[in-house]
């Protein structure tokens, strides 16, 4: 007679770890243009105060953006049965709150990654390169591996089949 085991709703299904050469080519990229428009303002400032003001804000904010980004991406995401999570810290949703799951060619979805459309609104959060999440869609990609993202939204969908089956 066969054991029916009880599953581990902690046990991690699989994982997206960020893409290194993405990760530094989205922060370098981002840094150099916060760099060139800081630059810009110091070494030849523009008559205009208006336009020396946008150099100043807009360059900080790139420079802002590259160090949150580096930030954010070190973390994996790991799809566990009863969850969508950082490995060490938030949760992006429950699998639960999941309504369908959307890689199509015409989505709004970061690239290499996946949208997730949620049942109920959650808080905007946002870890830029990574994941980001508003009202009742999560999106996940950016730095991160195409085939990694692939292979967990495909999981989702097949958990969401396997639950709206029973």
């Amino acid at each position: 007679m066969a054991r029916k085991t009880k599953e581990d709703p902690n046990e991690v299904l699989a994982e997206i770890t960020p893409n290194t050469s993405r990760r530094v080519a989205a922060v370098g990229m981002a840094g150099a243009l916060g760099t060139l428009l800081l630059l810009i303002a110091g070494m030849r400032p523009p008559a205009d105060l208006g336009w020396l003001a946008f150099l100043v804000i807009f360059g900080a904010l790139c420079i802002w953006l590259a160090v949150a980004m580096w930030r954010a991406s070190s973390h994996v995401i790991a799809l566990t049965r009863s969850e969508l999570r950082e490995v060490g810290g938030r949760v992006l949703t429950t699998v639960d709150n999941i309504e369908r799951v959307d890689r199509g060619l015409f989505a709004f979805k970061p690239a290499g990654g996946f949208l997730v459309k949620l049942k109920t609104p959650v808080g905007r959060v946002y870890a830029p390169g990574l994941w980001w999440r508003a009202g009742r869609t999560l999106a996940v990609g950016g730095v991160t591996k195409r085939a990694e993202a692939k292979e967990v939204a495909d999981l989702i969908s097949v958990m969401l089949t396997k639950r709206d089956a029973t």
